[in-house]
């Protein structure tokens, strides 16, 4: 840290901006500050660690918890002997964030060629409308390449064989 603001300072600024971030991208406040504590503090937190230490309800951590763990960012463990769970950040949240973006991009490319072929041959619409789905199709390409780079770089670092890419990862 080069302004000389404690570690606790700095901490509670990154979780409330990845709060903010989560947020604006169509996620729950809280979810992202789940997200962003288990990311600076780099250890599994109970449910009720986490409401006290960001300040907000249990049924808040609930609702947030699940969303975290549907989208394959947190993963629910236990530690023996104890019996409450703990959160921490699933194996590769970031490749997991991608996939969703990626499935996102694929499923509106879908819909939006479902409208061309509904139209009638000769439509005006049918360019633009393919260059749109076009537009999808190649963001979910660049993201399925940034996906495999990702498993590269952590196989390389784990020394392990990369990932096997999934279908559709390298669209036109």
């Amino acid at each position: 840290m080069t302004d000389g603001a404690p570690v606790s300072d700095t901490r509670a600024e990154f979780i409330e901006k990845i709060g903010l971030i989560t947020q604006a991208e169509g996620m729950p406040r809280i979810a992202g500050r789940v997200f962003g504590m288990l990311i600076f503090d780099g250890e599994a937190a109970s449910f009720g660690d986490l409401a006290t230490r960001l300040q907000v309800s249990r049924g808040s951590i609930s609702s947030s918890i699940r969303l975290l763990e549907e989208r394959g960012l947190v993963k629910r463990i236990a530690k023996p002997g104890d019996r409450q769970d703990y959160f921490q950040l699933a194996p590769n949240p970031y490749v997991s964030m991608l996939e969703g973006v990626q499935k996102r991009a694929r499923s509106t490319r879908d819909e939006i060629t479902h409208t061309i072929n509904a139209l009638p041959a000769g439509s005006d619409a049918i360019n633009r409308l393919q260059e749109y789905a076009n537009f999808y199709a190649k963001t979910a390409a660049a993201i399925g390449t940034v996906i495999n780079a990702l498993h590269t770089s952590k196989a390389c670092d784990t020394g392990q064989a990369p990932a096997a890419p999934k279908d559709d990862d390298h669209e036109n």
